[in-house]
This record gives C-alpha cells, sequence and structure tokens, in this order.
C-alpha cells in the first residue's frame, strides 16, 4: 500500500524559505508522478508542482513558477519542494499525492499525504 508522509511545514516570515519533503513507501515509484498541492482556508484544493519520478519532468503553477521548485531523490525515495520568496498568500496546508501516471500532472492522484501546514507571516 502505498503511503506518503509530509514534513517540513511550519511559520515562516514573508520573503523567507521553506522546504517540505514528501517521503514515499509501499511500491516502486519509477512509473508514478508526485505532486504537491495546497489548500488554504475557505478555498478550494489547487494544484503547486508535480514531477515525473522517472526522467524528473516537472511542471508547476503559474503562481509559483520562479519560486517553488520539486525534486526527487531516487535513494531516499522522497519528493522536495523548495519554497522561497514566500508571501502570505502562500499560507496553507501542503498535501503531497502520488499516481502511476506520467500525464495530466494538475489531477486524477490515488494516493494523498496527511498534509502539513506552512504559515507566512507579513
Amino acid at each position: 500500500q502505498v503511503q506518503l508522509v509530509e514534513s517540513g511545514g511550519g511559520l515562516v516570515q514573508a520573503g523567507g524559505s521553506l522546504r517540505l519533503s514528501c517521503a514515499a513507501s509501499g511500491d516502486t515509484f519509477s512509473s508514478y508522478s508526485v505532486g504537491w498541492f495546497r489548500q488554504a482556508l475557505g478555498k478550494e484544493r489547487e494544484f503547486v508542482a508535480a514531477i515525473r519520478w522517472s526522467g524528473g519532468g516537472t511542471t508547476y503553477a503559474d503562481s509559483v513558477k520562479g519560486r517553488f521548485t520539486i525534486s526527487r531523490d531516487n535513494a531516499k525515495i522522497t519528493v522536495y519542494l523548495q519554497m522561497n520568496s514566500l508571501t502570505p498568500d502562500d499560507t496553507a496546508v501542503y498535501y503531497c499525492a502520488a499516481k502511476r501516471s506520467y500525464y495530466a500532472l494538475q489531477g486524477g492522484y490515488d494516493y494523498w499525504g496527511q498534509g502539513t501546514q506552512v504559515t507566512v507571516s507579513s
């Protein structure tokens, strides 16, 4: 059974940085894509970034392009989200998700982590 565990959230001032981690287990992930999503209080969940495990191709939401970077560590079976130049608008619960597909990376995920809170103060 695929399990995803996020970590690395916290409180940071505007302009600061955080790195989120998503530790994956329960399968071989070479044929998976892993995405990061976020949900702010009172808002719908939105796509942030995704990566194809094999080959490392990435895609980002326009709102985070140039500020966030998604990457993966094959040995640790972990996906990271490096977040720089954070603003209060980035405040949300961040979730990682996985699916056995390389297509349509902005949705259709089958497995979800429990989420980690990111709060950016002004």
